[in-house]
């Protein structure tokens, strides 16, 4: 049997990580001199009613190495392999964090995945990889196949508003007015494990029929298309988004899955996106 370990990047509901049995590690964040893990310290409600109440943008971290111990302790105990799914390398530390817990268990059988993607794209990579585990693939199966998918996932952002990208610093501060008075709405894609720039909209209406072309001109469905949608405090948007896409994608089931804290510190409240393989 092979331990798929996720993060709370990945933005999969807590009650279907539990279900399943697959251990989530939480990611840190900090108001001030105030450090919350976003699991258990931290939920997304009472994040966001901090996020809007600050004046300056919180900082968010890896987890500690020492939260992965208990999981590969019981890997040890178990003669089990453990595969830990983690968020890109180039926007998060999650990935070093797990190779330095790794370091302590050499006599365990520890990959740690970059998966080059961050929330639900990277929840559906937890997904493929926890699927394969149950029907009793071996890590070196599981990970050959995620292998395949890192580099065909697409990642698109929808950005409600300028002010988080301005308050951390990705663009200046007459950008944003000038975006504002224009009624501009970005559209980020993740590109190579970063996020970057993909075009830019008048209104956020267009913006979002713009990501439905992309999908219907990219996602031609199958087994390996795991289209999926991101949102917070924008469900209802995202639900007609999912009818809009079920008319001119043959996917038919897209969950929609919450944006966690450490994404919503850069991307603001109210973003969106969606997620695919080609």
């Amino acid at each position: 049997m092979t331990i798929i370990v996720a993060d709370t990047t990945c933005g999969l509901p807590r009650d279907l990580l539990k279900q399943r049995g697959i251990p989530l590690i939480p990611q840190v964040v900090t108001f001030g001199d105030q450090s919350y893990h976003d699991d258990k310290d931290l939920d997304i409600a009472t994040f966001l009613s901090k996020l809007k109440a600050s004046s300056t943008l919180p900082k968010t971290a890896a987890p500690e190495p020492s939260l992965y111990f208990p999981i590969f302790e019981e890997a040890k105990k178990k003669g089990e392999s453990v595969i830990v799914v983690a968020p890109t390398g180039k926007a998060s530390g999650t990935v070093r964090s797990a190779e330095t817990a790794a370091q302590d268990f050499q006599d365990v059988n520890i990959c740690v995945v970059d998966s080059q993607t961050i929330s639900c794209n990277l929840g559906s990579l937890v997904l493929v990889a926890d699927d394969m585990a149950k029907e009793g693939k071996c890590a070196d199966e599981i990970v050959a196949k995620l292998n395949t998918l890192i580099p065909r996932g697409r990642l698109y952002f929808v950005v409600d508003t300028l002010e988080y990208l301005a308050k951390g610093g990705r663009i200046g501060g007459a950008k944003k007015l000038l975006a504002e008075l224009l009624e501009i709405k970005p559209i980020l894609q993740v590109k190579d494990g970063q996020i970057e720039p993909f075009e830019q909209q008048r209104t956020k209406k267009r913006a979002l029929a713009c990501l439905v072309d992309v999908v219907a001109e990219s996602c031609k469905g199958g087994e390996d298309a795991h289209l999926c949608m991101l949102q917070v405090e924008a469900y209802k948007e995202a639900e007609a988004m999912v009818r809009e896409l079920k008319s001119r994608v043959p996917v038919s089931n897209i969950p929609i899955y919450d944006l966690p804290p450490a994404i919503v510190v850069h991307v603001g409240p109210k973003a969106m996106g969606v997620g695919f393989f080609v």
